[in-house]
């Protein structure tokens, strides 16, 4: 992955069709997705249960661009492994989801990942500062981590923090929640330089109706 700041849109499969991720993700992909993002629910950090390892093994060989998984679980480190095994390509921990988010991140590079690390709404960008040396990507979650379709929760003035904090380090701004035409060019203009986005993306569409993905997709690119 060679880095820049460029505007990345990382479609979020938890949006998708269950019974078909495979031609999802290449739907996807074929329609301009830089990333896709794969959010991971233990049931107990956040209050719903998604993926594992063998499913996000499954969907590695449709993605062509970069798996981008979002662990939001607790406890991290006696899984990045597996998720390492099943072929993630970034791998992100939340900063709240354990005491020892620096010994996380090290693991996650050791284990042959890029590195990122995620904040809450209610956690403030300082929390991360001393992690910024040995991550590749800030997540700043812009609802309440556990479901899909939530409103956007605005946290650009944390984006805005995050990004003079990171100065010329290669790290990545990601948001998550609530992307749409309307919130995107808030974020992205604080600094971000990735967006997941899920309900906003798959709406309307469908792998036989997937010029729709393509449109959406267009709409957010367009309004940052």
């Amino acid at each position: 992955m060679t880095f820049d700041r460029s505007l990345k849109i990382a479609p979020s499969i938890l949006s998708a069709d269950f019974a078909n991720f495979g031609a999802e993700i290449r739907a996807i992909e074929d329609q301009g997705a830089d990333w896709v993002h794969v959010d991971v629910m233990d049931g107990h950090f956040v209050p719903n249960l998604t993926f594992g390892p063998p499913a996000v093994k499954a969907f590695r060989p449709h993605v062509k661009t970069v798996m981008d998984v979002h662990l939001m679980i607790s406890p991290v480190d006696a899984y990045i492994d597996a998720y390492a095994d099943a072929g993630a390509d970034i791998l992100t921990a939340h900063v709240e989801a354990g005491p020892h988010i620096h010994r996380t991140l090290q693991a996650i590079r050791g284990a042959g990942m890029k590195a990122g690390v995620a904040l809450n709404p209610g956690t403030p960008a300082e929390a991360v500062a001393h992690v910024l040396d040995i991550a590749d990507l800030v997540c700043v979650m812009t609802v309440n981590p556990g479901f899909g379709g939530q409103s956007f929760i605005d946290m650009t003035a944390k984006v805005r923090a995050l990004r003079e904090m990171i100065g010329d380090r290669e790290v990545h701004i990601e948001i998550d929640g609530g992307v749409d035409p309307t919130t995107a060019p808030l974020v992205r203009a604080a600094g971000a330089d990735v967006l997941v986005a899920g309900s906003a993306v798959f709406r309307g569409g469908s792998v036989d109706a997937r010029h729709v993905y393509g449109r959406n997709m267009a709409a957010i690119r367009e309004a940052c």
